[in-house]
C-alpha cells in the first residue's frame, strides 16, 4: 500500500543526532518507515549499528546506517556531515535531537564544567551542526531542521535548571533560523517533548514516588514513550508541514496546559 503523499519522505535522506536509542531511534525508525533513508548517529558505534540492525529488519530495506559522531566535537560533526553526503549525496532532513543533562539539582549547585558542557551539547553543538547542514538546503531551496526541544524550556525548575535554560534557547534557535532561511523555503521548528520513558529521563521516572509527582498534574496522567514523539518529526520532514515553520511543537500529555 503506498504512503499518502503528505506523510511520505520516500527520496529523503534524514540525519537524525542522538538516534541510537529513545527518542531520536524511534524518529530514525518511523522516517524510515515514511520512505526515507537516515543516518543513526551517537558516540557510540556500537549502540548505533544495533539500532541501524533492528530499524532495517523493521523496514524490511537497508533504509538506515550508522555514523558514529562526538557532538562536542566541531570536526566530529563535519565529518558525520561529510560522510552522510559521500553516501547519500544530500541532507534533506536534519533532526537534532542528541543533548545532555549531567547535573541534577540546584542551580546554586551546578560547577562551571556542567554548566558548560550543557551549554555546549544542547545549543552550541546544534548550531554548529545546522550551519554545516543549512547552506546546501539553502542553495536547493528545500530542506527542513527540526530542533528537540523539552517542555522544561517553557517552565522554571529546581533540580534541571541548566537543561531548561539550554532548551529554551534551542527554541529561540528554530525562531531565529525560520526567519533566516525561510526565504530560502527552508523550514525549522522545534518539538518539546514532556517526560518520556527514555535512559535521558530515567531520574525523572525511574522512582515510583517521583514518577507520580511527575504525571498527577497531567491530563492523561501519564508517561510518554519516545514513539509518541515520532510522529511530529515526520510531520515537519514532509508534505504535510510545508507551511510550518518557527513553531515549537508541545508534546507532554496535556502537562503544560493546567
Amino acid at each position: 500500500m503506498p504512503l499518502p503523499e503528505l506523510f511520505d519522505l520516500t527520496g529523503q535522506t534524514a540525519l537524525i543526532t542522538g538516534s541510537s536509542r529513545g527518542i531520536g531511534k524511534a524518529i530514525a525508525h518511523r522516517m524510515a518507515e515514511h520512505g526515507a533513508n537516515v543516518v543513526v548517529s551517537s558516540r557510540k558505534a556500537d549502540a548505533c549499528d544495533a539500532a541501524v540492525a533492528e530499524i532495517n529488519t523493521a523496514v524490511g530495506r537497508d533504509a538506515a546506517v550508522a555514523i558514529p559522531a562526538n557532538i562536542a566535537a566541531k570536526d566530529a560533526l563535519q565529518a558525520l556531515v561529510d560522510r552522510t553526503l559521500d553516501r547519500f549525496g544530500r541532507i534533506d532532513a536534519l533532526v537534532c535531537n542528541a543533548a545532555s543533562n549531567p547535573y541534577y539539582g540546584p542551580q546554586a549547585g551546578i560547577s562551571d564544567d556542567q554548566f558548560g558542557k550543557i551549554l555546549q551539547n544542547n545549543i552550541v553543538s546544534n548550531h554548529w551542526l545546522i550551519a554545516m547542514v543549512a547552506p546546501a538546503m539553502v542553495a536547493r531551496q528545500d530542506g527542513t531542521i527540526t530542533i528537540i526541544s523539552s517542555i522544561g524550556g517553557l517552565r522554571g525548575s529546581t533540580i534541571i535548571g541548566a537543561y531548561c535554560i539550554s532548551k529554551a534557547a534551542d527554541m529561540q534557535l528554530a525562531r531565529n533560523l525560520a526567519a533566516e532561511y525561510g526565504p530560502a523555503n527552508v523550514r525549522v521548528n522545534a518539538i518539546c517533548p514532556g517526560l518520556i520513558k527514555t535512559d535521558f529521563a530515567k531520574a525523572l521516572w525511574d522512582d515510583p514516588a517521583t514518577l507520580e509527582a511527575s504525571t498527577r498534574g497531567a491530563p492523561l496522567k501519564r508517561i510518554g514513550v519516545p514513539d509518541e514523539i515520532a510522529g511530529m518529526a515526520v510531520f515537519l520532514a514532509g508534505k504535510a508541514g510545508a507551511f510550518t515553520t518557527g513553531q515549537s511543537f508541545v508534546i507532554d500529555g496535556g502537562a503544560t496546559v493546567v
